[in-house]
């Protein structure tokens, strides 16, 4: 399915969020595929000066969600279960997350999703999704 009007929409629903635009994230929403940059500040350390890990799967779980919900026009998709293999701590720069779309079948969507620093390094591996 490509159907840019809706992918634009979902666009617009994720920036009308409050919670997105306290984490001053943004996203771009392609056919079974989603992107989000987040820019790291402060408040988003942990005790040990680097991300916490709530923040990894912040947006882990929105480019799945998204990618996922790209190809659904008539109800938003749920997330019900996520696991996410943390493989490195990042403390300063931007966060990106790439979700994909890998399974669709039925009532069941299954998407992945992988975290960046600025420099390419994969932060989070795998996080799925269903």
């Amino acid at each position: 399915m490509t159907d840019v009007g809706h992918y634009r929409r979902l666009e617009r629903a994720y920036a009308s969020a409050p919670v997105t635009q306290w984490y001053g994230a943004v996203i771009r929403i392609d056919d079974g595929t989603a992107e989000v940059r987040l820019p790291i500040r402060p408040e988003f350390h942990h005790a040990a000066g680097a991300v916490h890990g709530s923040v990894y799967f912040r947006i882990l779980d929105d480019a799945g969600f998204f990618a996922a919900n790209s190809v659904v026009t008539d109800v938003l998709v749920l997330t019900v279960s996520y696991t996410i293999h943390f493989l490195r701590p990042v403390q300063a720069g931007e966060l990106r997350a790439t979700g994909r779309l890998v399974h669709a079948g039925g009532q069941l969507l299954v998407a992945e999703s992988q975290l960046f620093d600025a420099a390419d390094r994969l932060l989070g591996q795998r996080g799925t999704g269903n």
